[in-house]
C-alpha cells in the first residue's frame, strides 16, 4: 500500500480508498497517519456516534469509574434506569452527560434514539485542587480534591 497523504485535494480524490484503508487498519507495519479534526470531517469519520464530555467535574475519577462500568454496553433506556436507581454521587453527573450525548447523536448525526447503546463511558483525571489542613505541633497535611473529565460515547446497534 502506498503512503497516504491527508491533504484536502487527496482526500476529495481518493476518499473511498482512504476510508477502506482506515477500516482495514490492523497491521502495525503500515501505520496510517492520525487524521486531524478537519480531516475527520472531510472523510466523515465519527458520524456514527454521539459523544459528550463534562470537564472539571468535582468528583474523583475513581468514584465515577465504578458507575460508568455499570452502564457500558447497555441500551440507552437501560442506562437511564441503572443511573436513576444507583445511589452514588456520580449518577447525576453521568445522567447529565448521557442526555447530552444522546442529544448530540440524534440532533447532529441523525441517529435513531431507540437503537443507541453506550459504547464507552470513562472518566479521566482533571486538575487536582490542593488544600492544606492544620495538624498538631504546627504541621500541615495536604488534601487532594480531585476533579474528573467524564465522557460518554453512544453508538447505534446494527
Amino acid at each position: 500500500m502506498e503512503k497516504i497523504i491527508l491533504n484536502k485535494e487527496n482526500i476529495e480524490k481518493n476518499r473511498e480508498a482512504i476510508l477502506e484503508a482506515y477500516a482495514a487498519e490492523g497491521s502495525s507495519s503500515s501505520r496510517l497517519p492520525t487524521p486531524t479534526k478537519k480531516q475527520k470531517k472531510l472523510l466523515g469519520l465519527g458520524r456514527d456516534q454521539g459523544t459528550a464530555t463534562a470537564k472539571y467535574v468535582r468528583i474523583s475519577p475513581r468514584k465515577v469509574k465504578i458507575v460508568a462500568d455499570l452502564i457500558k454496553g447497555k441500551s440507552l433506556e437501560d442506562a437511564y434506569a441503572i443511573l436513576t436507581y444507583t445511589p452514588k454521587a456520580a449518577s447525576p453527573v453521568l445522567t447529565k452527560v448521557l442526555k447530552s450525548a444522546e442529544a448530540n447523536a440524534v440532533n447532529n448525526f441523525g441517529l435513531n434514539k431507540s437503537d443507541l447503546y453506550v459504547a464507552d463511558a470513562y472518566a479521566n483525571e482533571g486538575p487536582i485542587l490542593k488544600r492544606f489542613i492544620p495538624r498538631a505541633r504546627g504541621a500541615a497535611n495536604r488534601i487532594n480534591k480531585r476533579t474528573s473529565h467524564v465522557t460518554v460515547v453512544l453508538k447505534e446497534r446494527v
